[in-house]
This record gives structure tokens, C-alpha cells and sequence, in this order.
């Protein structure tokens, strides 16, 4: 069976501990332990029909890398390789990393950076997240009062991480599962 393929970008590691979590949230059987986008090429990223992504934020809705003031390759210099090959028929759900109390103007703002840059390629993106529960004053990242994707506070709010991860693997695993078991048929 085709598994998930879960490839996350980060700085200071905290980023790969959420897509850890949900890794193990998911299980081996269905998807691929994470891997940071600074260790891939294109096609490992395109050999998945299904995706989970994930970003922390930088600068005021960029997406990370060393332009936005990252210190290592990130998504920035993996999108700049990638191309804009034609996404049809992938599924992608996305999680974003950001602090609402100390960039509260532009909370996790990157991950509608990069939520736009594969919807542009003609991925299906599913995942969206309820911004309730949250404090901040804006974020590139809500549509039509919510998150594009799971948004995940762990300087502020590292206590409901657990909980957001459970509940959003909840949601999003159908979904998930339906294109996996349509992939494979």
C-alpha cells in the first residue's frame, strides 16, 4: 500500500517534532517517517500522491528559507529545485508552526505562503483548522475564519498541542486514507 509522505521544514527543530508526533499519531502502516525538506530531491517529494507538510513561520508571511533569515535550506531553497510541476491529484494537508503573542500581527503567516504555492499547482489541499482558541491580531494563514491548515503555538500554547494533533489527524486521516486507497487502485 502507498503511504503518507510527511516533509516538514525548520530552524529550530520544533517544527519536526510536531510532524513526529504526527507521525506517530498516524502509524507506520500508512505513513513514511518524516523527513526535512533540506534532505530531498523533487522526486522524492512527487513520489507521494499524498502529503503532509509542514512550516514554521519567518519573516511576515514568507516562506522560510535563507532570504527570510533562516540559517540552514529550507522550503524556500526546495521550492526554488522543485519546479512548478503540475500537482493534480495530490492530496496535501498542512501544519504551521508561530508564536501568537510575540508576532501577534502575523501569526503563522508562512503557511499560507506555502499552502498558495502547492493550491497553485493544482494540488487538492485539505485540513483546515478553526482559528477560535487562538490570540492574535491577524494572520495571512485564516480564510473565511479559518486556518488553511493546523496551526500549532508550542511557545504559548504548547499545552493543547497534543489535543490539536489528535483532533486534526482525526479529520484530515479520512480523507487522507480515501486518496491513498484510490492511488492504489
Amino acid at each position: 500500500m502507498e503511504k503518507i509522505g510527511i516533509f516538514f521544514g525548520t530552524e529550530t527543530g520544533t517544527t519536526r517534532l510536531i510532524a513526529k508526533k504526527l507521525h506517530k499519531l498516524l502509524g507506520a502502516d500508512i505513513a513514511d517517517k518524516p523527513v526535512n525538506v533540506n534532505r530531498i530531491q523533487a522526486q522524492d517529494f512527487l513520489s507521494y500522491d499524498v502529503l503532509i507538510l509542514g512550516t514554521p513561520s519567518y519573516g511576515d508571511g514568507d516562506i522560510p528559507g535563507k532570504e527570510a533569515g533562516c540559517l540552514e535550506s529550507n522550503w524556500a531553497e526546495f521550492l526554488q529545485e522543485f519546479g512548478t510541476p503540475d500537482l493534480s491529484g495530490k492530496t496535501i494537508a498542512m501544519f504551521g508552526l508561530g508564536a501568537q503573542e510575540r508576532y501577534s500581527e502575523r501569526f503563522a503567516s508562512s503557511l499560507m505562503a506555502l499552502y498558495t504555492f502547492f493550491k497553485n499547482l493544482c494540488a487538492d489541499m485539505v485540513g483546515d483548522w478553526p482559528s477560535e482558541g487562538y490570540q492574535f491580531d491577524h494572520s495571512a494563514s485564516v480564510r473565511d475564519g479559518r486556518f488553511v491548515g493546523l496551526v500549532i503555538d508550542q511557545r504559548t500554547q504548547s499545552m493543547f498541542t497534543d489535543e490539536r494533533l489528535q483532533l486534526w489527524v482525526e479529520q484530515v486521516k479520512p480523507q487522507l486514507m480515501a486518496k491513498l486507497q484510490t492511488a492504489a487502485a
